[in-house]
C-alpha cells in the first residue's frame, strides 16, 4: 500500500502574491500552497509567465469568492516596443515582422492611445487560454495551427502614457476582465503603422486590491514565514471580506441569519435598496454575499459555513 497523504491545513484567507517573472501562475500557486500546507487553494486569473505583479491566491473558504475577483477590473503597467511584431505579441515569441518607427512621435502615440478608450472589440491572441472546439488556443498555436477567433467586448477605463523613448513606451492601463494587454499593445502598434509587442508587464491592481508598496507578498516572504510557523504564515493573509469592501455591509439578526442560511430571502431594516451586499451575523462574523431583491428582501448569493 502507498503512503496516505496527510490532509492539508484548514486555512482561509487571501494572499496578495507578487508573482515573479518566469513562473506560471499555477506554478506560483502550487509553491505557495505547499508552503502553507493548505488543503484548498486557487488563483484568480492567470498572469503570463513574462508578467509580474498581483496574483491573488484564495485559501479555504475564500475560494468560494474567487469568482468576484475573476470578474473584477484590472490595472497594469506595460512597456511596449514599437516596430516589431512577434508571434505571441510579447517578448517570448519570435519576431515575425518589423517596420520603421521614425515617424512616430509623442503626439501620434497619445492620439492612438485615446482611440482605445472605452468599450472596444478585441480579438484574443492565438497564444491564450481561450478554447476553440474544446482545445486551448495556445496548444493549437504551438502546432502551428491558427483558427478564426471571435472578437470580444472589453472596456478600457483609462490608459495613460508614462514614458516615451523610441522604440519603447510605457503606459498604465485600467481595464475590464477579459482584456488581453498583449493584444492591446499589438493593436496600438498596428494603429501607428509599425506594429508592437509587450516587453514588460506588471499587474498593479485587481478589484479593490492595489499595489501600494506594502500589501503585496513575495514567494520569498512566504518562505521566510514558513520557517517561523503557521502563525507567521497566516499573518500574511487578508480576511475573506476584504475582496468585497466596496459593497455595503448588512448586519443580520439571529433569526434573519438563520433563515438566510436556509436559503430564504429575509427582510432587513435599513438595508440598501439594490445590489450586492456583505452579510454579517450578530457576532459581526462575515457569512457571505447577498443580493437585494426588487421587494427589498435580501437573498443569499454565496455563503460559507460557520466552522
Amino acid at each position: 500500500m502507498g503512503r496516505r497523504r496527510r490532509p492539508g491545513r484548514d486555512v482561509s484567507g487571501i494572499l496578495l502574491l507578487d508573482k515573479p517573472a518566469g513562473l506560471t501562475s499555477n506554478a506560483a500557486l502550487q509553491r505557495v500552497k505547499y508552503l502553507y500546507r493548505a488543503a484548498k487553494a486557487g488563483h484568480t486569473g492567470s498572469l503570463d509567465p513574462l508578467a509580474t505583479g498581483l496574483l491573488p491566491l484564495c485559501f479555504g473558504a475564500a475560494t468560494k469568492f474567487s469568482a468576484f475577483l475573476l470578474d473584477a477590473d484590472k490595472r497594469y503597467r506595460v512597456r511596449v516596443r514599437l516596430g516589431e511584431t512577434t508571434s505571441t505579441a510579447d517578448a517570448e515569441g519570435e519576431v515575425i515582422a518589423t517596420a520603421p518607427v521614425d515617424g512616430v512621435d509623442e503626439a501620434a502615440l497619445r492620439a492612438a492611445l485615446a482611440e482605445f478608450l472605452g468599450p472596444i472589440e478585441q480579438l484574443p491572441p492565438m497564444y491564450s487560454a481561450v478554447k476553440h472546439q474544446g482545445e486551448r488556443l495556445y496548444k493549437l498555436a504551438r502546432q502551428g495551427i491558427e483558427v478564426e477567433r471571435q472578437a470580444r467586448a472589453v472596456t478600457i477605463f483609462s490608459i495613460e502614457l508614462c514614458g516615451f523613448a523610441l522604440p519603447d513606451f510605457e503606459m498604465e492601463v485600467h481595464c475590464s476582465k477579459g482584456t488581453y494587454v498583449r493584444s492591446l499593445a499589438e493593436d496600438i502598434g498596428n494603429r501607428l503603422g509599425c506594429g508592437g509587442h509587450v516587453v514588460a508587464l506588471r499587474r498593479t491592481g485587481v478589484g479593490p486590491y492595489r499595489d501600494d508598496g506594502a500589501t503585496f507578498v513575495t514567494i520569498e516572504d512566504v518562505e521566510q514565514a514558513a520557517e517561523q510557523g503557521a502563525e507567521a504564515l497566516d499573518a500574511l493573509l487578508l480576511p475573506l471580506d476584504s475582496t468585497l469592501g466596496h459593497w455595503p455591509a448588512v448586519r443580520l439578526s439571529e433569526d434573519a441569519a438563520f433563515y438566510l442560511r436556509q436559503g430564504q430571502a429575509v427582510l432587513v431594516p435599513r438595508a440598501p435598496l439594490e445590489g450586492l451586499v456583505r452579510l454579517y451575523d450578530p457576532s459581526n462574523r462575515f457569512i457571505g454575499v447577498g443580493e437585494v431583491l426588487d421587494d427589498g428582501k435580501v437573498q443569499p448569493k454565496r455563503l460559507f459555513g460557520n466552522d
